[in-house]
């Protein structure tokens, strides 16, 4: 473990005015919190925070966040709480470790679900102070160093998080190298085999062809003399897990992958590399298709730089990126690079991108997303994402994660314009709005007026950005189909108590139903939010409804064809106030289904037999049966009064059969006769409160189903 001067000593090498009194004082209390504790190595605990704030400095952060990383694991893991960090350090370095305190107990490899909501916390902290991620990159970087010691299948998991998370994060920021380290790491932990077999080429093709780069990086240094362009030259073998995915990718093998070389060129001015990149063109053939330009098109992480790609000795293809000094400290560190110091002032990097601009960049799009889904295929696209830069009629430059299409194009301009999207021309070509636009072509968008977004778009954008407004305009559109099929249901609502369902009616409901007005009523009815009974009852609480009201069973059932009868499905039992589907039968018949009824599975494939159907709004009369189990004690009396309990909540009991019988319990299925899903809640929530009944649940799938509810063979 490096000692506190040492420490200091790397800070100052960046940072001669660096607070040396207050990064002594935090490595101090952060050893004497952690003292007595143990890594899983067997060392002590605090060669962990120690090391990453180490890590930090290669990066040249400020003092801030070194003294975070010091004591990012204090107030989690010893007595040390946040007032006493704020009182010592404080209050910015306090938020700041309680920020990675949070990242780290955040769980996001659990269900999707929370997956989401903790994606949206890491976002959410990210906004707050960009700071609190790179410690906790920092921290992860040292926890996969040092994984061997952990129980392996605690180190598949966390190489899983790592190379699913962590890693396309750090790139997502710029760090580049820490990316690459990130998922090498993980990648020996998930593939060692692997790994290790392309170390062996590696070796085998260094001992055939000799020292590659070596003899390379002399030959571009040579030809960037005859030029005069004073520049520093390296080279380097692709990292493994760098060379597997290529090879997965290309579907090729080692032997026929050309450009597992990289060379980086660093010159002292952006004329520089242009100057650069012609010498290096005029010495070795270009590979077309793989020139990109990121310093007149930088990326949105602030990355800059001329990657081309050229035929080198023997004609083995190598990689080249050209940049200058401040683009290289950019590369390197990414958005870091904005509290970056030099002779202990914060230093103005032009192409360092504003932490909180980028942040703000990286989540504008996700606000959008209500559903964990969508929002998880948002966050991950835009994480993963490498970029295209096409360009407008007019020249103007849009940048678009590759395998991006015209749609994508379109709304990255305006909503209004995707929205109205019909075609589009690449290079004055007409092309299918499936077409995956390249670098540097000219995108022009046909737009027509009444044009609707399609649901089959989904399935071509690729960006978070058009995905999600896509998916509101459809929302749109179903909310108009749900307003005008709930304007039906109210009408028969009122009409089942003598009332109409006026304009003055519906507002004065929308009111009392907390609602924006009546077509959010209508769009809460037509979508089964709302019943047509809450409706009238929020106008009319104390209304009785008049005997003979009860809607007639055979016309139950709103959506059959004319002509066309209904009956329920032994198998789920749907009861009034359900979402419920149809299966059309042989003859005119249709079979109704609980929309959660496991026996739909069965018709995926038959989607011309299914009907979208709505249970009629009103009083039901109590003849729809459904199947109850229940637990009850072994004791005199009980059944009867369960069954008179039943017969006091207006149900009838119309079977009764035992499953089990033991000397302290009974368990049974009861047959009750019901009026909706309301009233078996009713009856369900009178037996649970019973000291005798111990368990109660609706069974599903207990009667036979009829031989005619079956998929076509």
């Amino acid at each position: 473990m490096i000692s506190a001067d040492d420490l200091i000593d790397l800070v100052r090498t960046y940072n001669p005015k660096t607070n040396e009194v207050l990064i002594r004082a935090a490595y101090e209390y952060g050893g004497e919190m952690h003292e007595g504790q143990f890594r899983h190595s067997g060392e002590p605990y605090f060669t962990h925070p120690v090391s990453v704030a180490a890590i930090l400095t290669e990066q040249q952060l400020d003092d801030a966040t070194l003294i975070t990383a010091l004591l990012h694991d204090t107030i989690e893991d010893t007595r040390a709480s946040y007032a006493s960090v704020s009182e010592l350090f404080g209050e910015d370095i306090a938020k700041l470790v309680d920020g990675v305190t949070k990242l780290t107990n955040l769980q996001l490899t659990s269900s999707e679900t929370k997956q989401a909501e903790n994606f949206r916390k890491l976002f959410m902290a990210m906004s707050k102070d960009l700071r609190v991620i790179l410690v906790k990159l920092a921290d992860r970087l040292h926890n996969m160093r040092t994984i061997k010691s952990m129980r392996p299948e605690k180190q598949v998991q966390k190489a899983r998080e790592t190379m699913d998370i962590f890693a396309p994060l750090a790139g997502r920021m710029g760090m580049q190298w820490m990316r690459e380290e990130l998922e090498d790491l993980a990648f020996r932990v998930l593939n060692p085999e692997g790994r290790a077999s392309i170390i062996r080429r590696y070796i085998t093709l260094q001992r055939e062809t000799g020292d590659v780069i070596q003899r390379i990086t002399g030959d571009m240094r040579l030809e960037l003399e005859k030029v005069n362009i004073e520049a520093e030259v390296f080279g380097r073998a692709k990292k493994p897990y760098s060379i597997w995915r290529k090879m997965q990718e290309k579907e090729q093998s080692f032997s026929r992958l050309s450009d597992i070389y990289g060379f980086r060129i660093i010159t002292d001015s952006e004329e520089d590399c242009y100057r650069t990149l012609g010498a290096i063109h005029q010495r070795w053939r270009a590979v077309p298709g793989r020139f990109k330009d990121y310093i007149s098109q930088p990326k949105t992480n602030g990355y800059r730089s001329i990657h081309t790609t050229v035929s080198g000795r023997d004609g083995k293809r190598v990689e080249v990126q050209i940049r200058t000094r401040q683009m290289h400290d950019v590369a390197e560190t990414g958005v870091a690079a904005h509290w970056s110091y030099r002779d202990g002032k914060r230093t103005q990097n032009p192409f360092a991108v504003d932490p909180a601009k980028w942040i703000a960049q990286l989540t504008e799009q996700f606000d959008g997303e209500d559903d964990h889904e969508d929002f998880l295929e948002a966050v991950k696209l835009e994480m993963y994402s490498d970029q295209v830069f096409c360009f407008t009629p007019k020249g103007e430059v849009v940048k678009l994660p590759r395998g991006a299409t015209p749609i994508d194009f379109a709304y990255a301009i305006h909503t209004r314009i995707g929205n109205a999207c019909v075609g589009a021309k690449v290079d004055g070509m007409r092309v299918p709005l499936w077409t995956r636009v390249k670098n540097g072509q000219s995108v022009e968008i046909v737009t027509a007026e009444g044009q609707t977004p399609q649901a089959t778009w989904l399935e071509i954008a690729k960006t978070g950005k058009a995905k999600t407004a896509i998916r509101r305009s459809l929302r749109q559109a179903d909310r108009d189909r749900f307003i005008k099929l709930g304007r039906e249901l109210a009408r028969s609502a009122f009409e089942n108590v003598q009332k109409k369902s006026t304009d003055k009616a519906l507002t004065a409901a929308a009111k009392v139903l907390r609602l924006g007005g009546p077509d959010e009523v209508f769009a809460r009815l037509g979508s089964a939010e709302l019943t047509g009974r809450e409706v009238v009852q929020a106008i009319y609480p104390d209304l009785q409804l008049k005997p003979g009201s009860e809607i007639d069973s055979r016309r139950a059932v709103i959506g059959l064809r004319p002509g066309q009868s209904f009956e329920r499905a032994n198998c789920c039992e749907p009861l009034p106030g359900e979402r419920i589907v149809g299966i059309t039968q042989r003859g005119t018949g249709v079979v109704v289904h609980s929309i959660a009824c496991e026996r739909l599975a069965a018709f995926e494939e038959q989607p011309d037999r299914w009907l979208d159907l709505h249970w009629h709004e009103g009083n039901h009369s109590a003849e729809y049966g459904a199947t109850v189990r229940l637990t009850i004690g072994n004791d005199a009396g009980v059944l009867g009064r369960i069954c008179t309990l039943i017969g006091e909540t207006g149900a009838n009991i119309s079977d009764l059969h035992f499953v089990d019988r033991k000397p302290d319990f009974y368990s049974l299925l009861i047959y009750v006769q019901l009026r909706d899903a309301q009233h078996l809640h009713s009856v369900m929530g009178a037996l649970e409160a019973e000291n005798d009944v111990a368990s109660v649940e609706r069974q599903r799938n207990v009667m036979p189903d009829d031989p005619e509810n079956a998929p076509a063979g």
